[in-house]
């Protein structure tokens, strides 16, 4: 049994607060860098182009996995499937899995790197079938889209038949014919697809689904944009509604528009466009979730921060906060939130610290942390956040030294274990490696991340708030000669010592 945790990072494993508590997300860090969100295991959280849907009193997180290595255009390039979070309080987030099994023959040639892609899981509830729905769009069929079903928000779902929309009906199989959409459930129960027509260059169209929200009516409005746009979302404030969406389209672009127009109905007539941000606070617009607390209903506003254009995307963030009115109805222009409060209740949400990741670790270069054993024992496991992107060619080496009167690692390694390539993620993950080395109490050492290889990186993720002045994160750009504090750093590393 382990005795004491010596802890440089905190692991999520906090206790969620309720829905009645203040809700705050940390977008970004003091300096202006993307918090990187992780989940209960720490683990980042790898869900990318969905949304945040509140189905009772618990909000789920939908998106795109990109753990597994996809990358768009990428031949080889397997597909990772649907994964989905919950949480009560926007904070704390539980892997709740995947949607359905994406492994299988079917879907990777459906979706994996030969294709376009498979991409925005959106799920909504249809009170008269009992059943959450689930749509994707992807570029296997003609309609540009698959349905499912399934008994819980977290699946697993199950497809059903293709559904028919009106648009591009008539167009090749397999083209690029419908893309980004939005499901959105109106008040009385009816429910509507908002969707991208590629064939007339990235107009919008709004269709209402059937009864069972598995399938399209032909009842639609079309051009509700006139082209250069995607990514719609559609939600109802106060009788009317909106429809925000990315102003112009730009996939994986980090900072595009966002404008909104808005109708008495979802088939229109709809106004002109007016432009409330020119980069949705670094990324491009994914989502607005109608998020309704005691006697308060929020308009969560989604972006994905995308990763310079990354063609596998594990490693982006998410900008969510809510959106502002003024008092004829119109959304004021998005300031971009360095933190997001919401609801009118005093009770603080615990902490978490905040993270963000960087990839550099490879040939010259590697990373270094320093601990202080605080009993006599055995250093058993070292947990550390850690990923690859680039495809590096040589294994992950995790190196324990103690340290020398001049604060640098000395003498032999007590311990090295190298992580092969394959092991290692492509969004930063917690891995865990076991040791057994003797370690006394009140001395200091030293866990070294390094590699060889000479192709992409290996990352970390760090903080640049300092909880230990004595142990503080360095680097070394000499293969290990000589290291630099790098100040008030902390890498998200722990031992555990019994």
């Amino acid at each position: 049994m382990i005795n004491k945790l010596i802890f440089f990072s905190l692991l999520i494993a906090l206790a969620p607060a309720s829905l009645t508590s203040a809700q705050t997300i940390k977008n970004f860090d003091k300096s202006g860098k993307q918090v990187t969100k992780f989940d209960n295991l720490g683990n980042a959280v790898d869900a990318h182009d969905g949304e945040i849907a509140l189905f009772n009193g618990v909000y789920y997180l939908y998106g795109t996995s990109y753990d597994c290595g996809f990358e768009w255009g990428n031949k080889s390039a397997p597909f990772c499937g649907f994964k989905t979070y919950s949480s009560t309080d926007l904070q704390h987030w539980t892997d709740r899995g995947f949607l359905f099994d994406a492994q299988t023959p079917v879907w990777q040639t459906r979706c994996d790197g030969k294709t376009y892609g498979c991409f925005r899981p959106h799920v909504i509830y249809n009170k008269k079938t009992k059943r959450y729905v689930l749509w994707i769009n992807v570029y296997d069929n003609r309609v540009g889209y698959r349905v499912f079903t399934g008994k819980t928000p977290v699946g697993p779902f199950t497809e059903v038949k293709e559904p028919t929309l009106a648009v591009n009906s008539e167009m090749p199989v397999a083209g690029l014919n419908n893309g980004d959409h939005d499901t959105f459930v109106d008040d009385d129960g009816t429910a509507y697809l908002a969707y991208t027509d590629w064939r007339t260059k990235g107009s919008i169209v709004i269709e209402k689904l059937s009864a069972d929200y598995l399938t399209g009516t032909r009842q639609y409005v079309k051009s509700v944009t006139t082209g250069n746009t995607e990514a719609p979302a559609l939600f109802k404030r106060k009788g009317k509604y909106y429809l925000i969406y990315s102003d112009p389209n730009c996939g994986y672009c980090s900072g595009t528009g966002a404008s909104y127009r808005t109708a008495p109905s979802p088939l229109g007539p709809w106004s002109e466009g007016i432009k409330i941000s020119d980069n949705s606070c670094g990324g491009q617009p994914s989502f607005v979730s109608t998020i309704k607390l005691n006697s308060e209903t929020i308009f969560l506003f989604g972006s994905d921060l995308w990763n310079n254009a990354a063609k596998n995307e594990a490693l982006a963030n998410f900008y969510w906060a809510p959106l502002t009115f003024a008092a004829d109805g119109s959304i004021n222009p998005m300031k971009c939130e360095q933190t997001a409060s919401f609801t009118k209740s005093s009770a603080p949400n615990k902490p978490i610290e905040d993270f963000t990741t960087g990839c550099d670790i490879g040939k010259n270069v590697q990373r270094l942390q320093t601990f202080t054993a605080a009993k006599s024992g055995t250093l058993t496991k070292i947990n550390f956040t850690t990923f690859q992107t680039g495809y590096p060619n040589a294994d992950l080496s995790v190196e324990v030294f103690e340290l020398g009167n001049t604060g640098l690692p000395t003498g032999k390694a007590l311990a090295s274990v190298a992580l092969p390539v394959d092991s290692i993620s492509w969004s930063a993950r917690n891995v865990i490696v076991k040791t057994n080395v003797a370690v006394t109490a009140g001395k200091r050492y030293a866990v070294v991340i390094k590699s060889a290889t000479t192709k992409g990186c290996y990352g970390f993720a760090y903080s640049d708030i300092l909880t230990d002045p004595n142990n503080v994160a360095s680097i070394s750009n000499d293969g290990g000669v000589n290291f630099s504090a790098e100040k008030n750093r902390v890498l998200k590393l722990n031992v555990a010592i019994r």
